[in-house]
This record gives C-alpha cells, sequence and structure tokens, in this order.
C-alpha cells in the first residue's frame, strides 16, 4: 500500500483526521482539488466572520456618540476592502493548514479524489491525467455545497449562494434572502448592518426555526430595529432576472408580493458533495443523500469510511472534526468513545450572536420532562450595559427531578464564546446547583448563566 490513509477532502473534517492519524504514526495523504481547509475556512466559516466583524466594527463607528466619542466626518463602510480583507483572513489560515500538513508529513494530492476500488483512490489533476493510489483505509470527506432549488436557480450573478455573496464587486442596494437558518440570518445581518436594504423570507413561522422560540422572537426584534424586512411562513414562487432589477414573487399568508432586489441569495441550506466519488461503484449504502456509517464512521465497505456533511448529523464545523478524530483513533485501535450528538453546541454570528445546546424548552417537554425553566436577560446585566449590549438573554432548562441540565438558549453579545460552558457542563453532567454554587466573575457576560441558573431554583439575585 502506498498509505495507510487516504483522505478525500481537506475540510475540517478531512484535515484535522490527517493531522491526527498522522500524530498517530499513520502514513497520511490528502485529496483536495481546491484550496487546503475546505469550503469552512475558504468560503464559509471563517471569511464571513471576517465580513461580520467588519460591519461590527462600522456599526461601532456609526454609534460612537454612545459611547462619547465624537468622529468628525462621514463614516461609511469600503465594501470592497472588507471583502478584500475577508479573502486575506481565508488565504492566511489556508496557508496555516499548509503548514500543518508539511509539520506533520502529511502529503498533498492535488486533485480531484474518487473511490477506485477497495483500498484504492484515482486522483485525477487539472489537465485530466490520473494515477491511482492505494491505501489501507479511505475516509471520504467530501463535504456539501449550496442547495439549489427549482425555482431559485443560481446563476452566480443576480441569483447567488453562499460563495457569490461573500466576495461580490460592489455592495447590492437592495437583497432578498431566502431562508433564515445561520447562513442566510448572518449574510441579512451583515449586508442589512452596510445599509443594503435586506428582505428576509423564511417558509416556516418564525426565522432561526431551530433555535428556541424565545430567542427567534428576540433576533426578529433586533433585526426590525435595523430595519430589516422580515417575512415568515413565506414562499419564493419565482424570479424574473429578466430586467435590470430581480422581481421576487413571494407567497405570504397575507396573499402574494412582488419585492424588487438587486440581488437575491439562496440560503436554503445545503447538498451533499456524493456525486462521480465513486460511491456506487464500490456498493457503499446511502439513506437520504448521505452515506450510511456506524458509530465510528464505518461505511458498508470495510476499510472505507465517511465523516462531515456527508454523514447524519449536524452539518457543522466543529462535529466534522470531532467525528475525523474519533474515526482515526478508532482505525488506529484506540479505545474511544462514540460522539455525543445530543450534547453539540450550534452558534450563529449575527448581532446579536445566537448559541444553543440540547433540547429547546418545547422539546423538553414533549419529551415528557417536568422542568425548571430559568432565564436572565442581559438588560440586568452590568457588563452587558457598559458594553452596550442589553439585547438578548440566557436560558437554562433543567430536569426538576434531577437538576440534570436539559438545554441551554442564549442570544447576546459574546454568547458562542460561552456556550462552552455549557457543553463542558453537560459532558461533566453537571447539577443547576452546581451551576449555582460555581463562582463567575464579575462583571462578566457570562454571570448571565449562573444568574440564569438560580432564576430556575428562585435564587436569583440581580432580578
Amino acid at each position: 500500500m502506498d498509505y495507510d490513509l487516504i483522505i478525500i477532502g481537506s475540510g475540517p473534517g478531512g484535515y484535522v483526521a490527517a493531522i491526527r492519524a498522522s500524530q498517530l504514526k499513520m502514513k497520511v495523504a490528502v485529496v483536495e482539488r481546491a484550496e487546503l481547509g475546505g469550503i469552512c475556512l475558504n468560503w464559509g466559516c471563517i471569511p464571513t466572520k471576517s465580513l461580520l466583524k467588519s460591519a461590527q466594527v462600522f456599526e461601532y463607528l456609526t454609534h460612537a456618540s454612545d459611547y462619547g466619542i465624537t468622529i468628525d466626518g462621514e463614516v461609511r463602510p469600503d465594501f470592497s476592502a472588507m471583502v478584500t480583507r475577508s479573502r486575506n483572513v481565508a488565504s492566511g489560515m489556508s496557508k496555516g493548514v499548509q503548514f500543518l500538513f508539511k509539520k506533520n508529513k502529511i502529503e498533498h494530492l492535488k486533485g480531484f479524489g474518487r473511490l477506485a476500488g477497495m483500498n484504492t483512490v484515482e486522483v485525477e489533476d487539472q489537465e485530466g491525467n490520473k494515477k491511482n493510489y492505494t491505501a489501507k483505509n479511505i475516509i471520504l470527506a467530501t463535504g456539501a455545497r449550496s442547495k439549489e432549488l427549482p425555482n431559485l436557480k443560481q446563476d452566480g450573478k443576480k441569483i447567488i449562494g453562499y460563495r457569490e455573496a461573500m466576495s461580490l464587486e460592489k455592495q447590492p442596494g437592495s437583497m432578498v434572502v431566502v431562508g433564515s437558518g445561520a447562513i442566510g440570518s448572518e449574510f441579512a445581518n451583515f449586508y442589512q448592518s452596510l445599509g443594503t436594504k435586506v428582505t428576509l423570507v423564511e417558509f416556516l413561522p418564525r426565522i432561526v426555526p431551530v433555535e428556541d422560540e424565545e430567542v427567534s422572537k428576540q433576533l426578529e426584534r433586533s433585526f426590525r430595529k435595523i430595519n430589516m424586512n422580515i417575512m415568515t411562513g413565506s414562499t419564493v414562487e419565482s424570479v424574473d432576472i429578466s430586467k435590470e432589477k430581480c422581481l421576487v414573487t413571494i407567497k405570504t399568508p397575507k396573499g402574494q408580493e412582488i419585492v424588487e432586489a438587486d440581488i437575491v441569495l439562496s440560503a436554503v441550506g445545503i447538498t451533499t458533495n456524493l456525486e462521480n466519488i465513486g460511491i456506487e461503484q464500490t456498493g457503499i449504502k446511502t439513506d437520504k443523500g448521505k452515506v450510511v456509517v456506524d458509530d465510528y464512521y464505518c461505511t458498508s465497505v470495510p476499510g472505507i469510511f465517511a465523516i462531515g456533511d456527508i454523514v447524519h448529523g449536524p452539518a457543522l464545523a466543529h462535529v466534522a472534526s470531532a467525528e475525523g478524530i474519533i474515526c482515526v483513533e478508532k482505525i488506529a485501535g484506540k479505545e474511544v468513545e462514540p460522539l455525543d450528538y445530543k450534547n453539540i453546541p450550534g452558534c450563529t454570528y449575527t448581532t446579536p450572536e445566537i448559541a444553543s445546546c440540547g433540547l429547546t424548552e418545547t422539546a423538553a417537554r414533549e419529551a415528557g420532562y417536568d422542568i425548571k425553566v430559568g432565564k436572565f436577560p442581559f438588560t440586568a446585566s452590568g457588563k452587558a450595559a457598559a458594553a452596550g449590549a442589553k439585547d438578548g438573554f440566557v436560558k437554562l432548562i433543567f430536569d426538576a427531578a434531577y437538576g440534570e441540565l436539559l438545554g441551554a438558549h442564549m442570544i447576546g453579545a459574546n454568547v458562542t464564546e460561552m456556550i462552552a460552558e455549557i457543553v463542558v457542563a453537560r459532558k461533566l453532567e453537571t447539577t443547576a446547583h452546581e451551576i449555582i454554587k460555581s463562582v463567575h466573575p464579575h462583571p462578566t457576560m457570562s454571570e448571565a448563566v449562573m444568574e440564569a441558573a438560580a432564576a430556575a431554583y428562585g435564587e436569583v439575585i440581580h432580578l
């Protein structure tokens, strides 16, 4: 065999799995036709956060007087400079992965990879030249791409996906964003903050529909505060791109409405990259567009594994990384435990941010739990008041019988940094009273976690 392990795809699942495999003394190669780091690092997680940071700085400047600062002259966004900064950040991170590959002696096989047999991967380069490589084990980590709807075909110019949304040549005057999940809400927030007139369209009754209902309501209030147009329970039926502006026909609860926009952003989800990678030829089982795997990511074909967006589970970068580590440690014969998918944090980097983990209040009740709910608003937080970021709250849900922390739902400044406390607490089976009695530093946003736990048991101090 040429290698102990070949990984097809270098996203947060693939490159992390490769590094861990190298640490475990495997000879590793990664097949990647584009930039190392995959979509997340180059066209997803990292560059979008760079854009959102630029928008946040612009927002600070436009509200400088709130902080006792006077700015003489006009403050305006330089859209192209923001995009350039975002691309530079992504490029720097990709170079960082290149360095890690060299450090860990991981070979990059540049080209398109597909299974060519039980232990064989065919790599086709840009010129069409093909070469086979063999390995004892193969991991598929090919990720996903923007999903296209039949009535919302992307042309990359007027109807775009997330990739084009972060690299437009100029800022659009108006935009319709279809889908209010994390991707749609983040881009809607970014463009509205810069002055683009955004209409956010969501098929379900509320935006960010996977989140707790109270979180959805708070984000909608915050979005409306910056004059975003929000249409829930609505469907885009067609888009006429024959004229200078897009004419978007939207079916709403009140009837049909036509909205004019320069750009339509489709953010209705993702589609797995399973085409033309040898799945069918090798007999690997799939279900509803995902590869079927066991608890350690082995497919129906021994020696071939799959991780990340192409398997069932949350399509999140940190999930793919965790799956990759578990997978290679199992291959190496280590004692490993399956990933607990009930304790996965989810983050949305809007302003205010959203972070959650575990059951929502509705899901907990539907599961038959007798629950205690504690909520602490940031309007009562000294740090939030000092930071000028009083929108939002921390909401904790406990099992009334044993004090088990069933779920946490946060919306506010920096909550994506705070959710890790909840993940660790749930991993350690921490009870409500242990959280209440754990001293949190003052003044911090994280005090709200302790206060929310106390609120659930009638012990809250600052409400």
